[in-house]
Parts: C-alpha cells; sequence; structure tokens
C-alpha cells in the first residue's frame, strides 16, 4: 500500500472529544482505514492513534511499540491491575506532556482486522498505550488528567492550537 499520511485532528476539534460507535462489521472499507492510520502513526513517529484522531469517531485504533502493528476494534478493558505514572505525548496535542497514573496491566477484548474477538494481556508500555487510545474513543485528552498546574502551563499553547485549527491551519 501506498503511504497515506491521514490528516491527524488538532485539540479543539469537536471529532476529538465524541464518543466513537462500534464498529458493526470489519470490511475492506475498514481494513483500507486500519492500514491508512498504521501509515500515519509511523508517518508521525506515534506510538498509537485513534480514529477520532484522523476524523472518523469508529471504535478502532492502532499501536505499535516496537512489536509490530496492533489493530484494536470495539475494544473493552475487562481488567487492570498495578499503577504507574508516565509522562505521555498525544499526536492531537504536539508538545504537550502529562504525567498520567494508569493501570501497569490490563487485559482487553476487541475485535481484530479479521472479524476475529480477542481478548489479550498488555502490559508496561502497551498497556498504556491501550488505556491512551481508549480514551480517544470516548472523547478523553490527555489534558484531562493533567494537573491544574499542568493545563496552566500549557494554556497558552491549547489556546493556539485551537486558533490554528479554526483559521484552517491544522
Amino acid at each position: 500500500m501506498n503511504a497515506i499520511g491521514l490528516r491527524i485532528r488538532t485539540y479543539g476539534d469537536p471529532c476529538l472529544r465524541k464518543k466513537s460507535k462500534a464498529v458493526k462489521e470489519v470490511g475492506p472499507s475498514e481494513r483500507f482505514l486500519i492500514n491508512a492510520m498504521i501509515e500515519t502513526m509511523r508517518l508521525h513517529k506515534g506510538i498509537g492513534l485513534a480514529a477520532p484522531q484522523v476524523g472518523l469517531n469508529e471504535q478502532i485504533f492502532v499501536a505499535d511499540v516496537g512489536d509490530g502493528p496492533f489493530v484494536v476494534i470495539n475494544p473493552r478493558i475487562l481488567k487492570k491491575s498495578g499503577s504507574d505514572v508516565m509522562e505521555e505525548g498525544c499526536l492531537s496535542i504536539p508538545d504537550v506532556l502529562v504525567k498520567i497514573k494508569r493501570a501497569e496491566s490490563v487485559v482487553v477484548s476487541y475485535v481484530d482486522e479479521n472479524n476475529r474477538p480477542v481478548e489479550r494481556k498488555c502490559d508496561g508500555l502497551l498497556a498504556k498505550v491501550v488505556q491512551h487510545e481508549a480514551d480517544h474513543l470516548n472523547g478523553k485528552l490527555i489534558i484531562d488528567h493533567a494537573t491544574l498546574a499542568e493545563k496552566f502551563k500549557y494554556k497558552k499553547q491549547l489556546q493556539e492550537l485551537q486558533k490554528s485549527r479554526k483559521s484552517g491551519h491544522s
């Protein structure tokens, strides 16, 4: 497949705040989207990308923490254990890093790109990415996890993102 760079939606885009709809069945158009999302994620040097970040409110995300692409459709986090704090960034909020406390390990059930139901235990960085991307599918962003001090620190930057988005420079 040719490199197709989808446009990443940035902070202030209403698509990022909507709750995504479940995917009824994975067909050719969903597989095309998934491949384009993987290409876009790699193009932007990300380790995760959710459909709302490319303007589609569907429960799909892709991730790659170094062991190949991981495709998740209609995720449900069944179990969380442990906790860890890690600084997280987001392709939709460039240059903003927020310390977020998340589960160290999760068990997630989902459908893969071949319509097969899967249950997988994810640990460490992958567990954090799964939780981060699941947040996107629920309209939640890293800035929602930020402390008041972090929100204040990034206030001007967030306003600039919103302003450039409204003027069509995003």
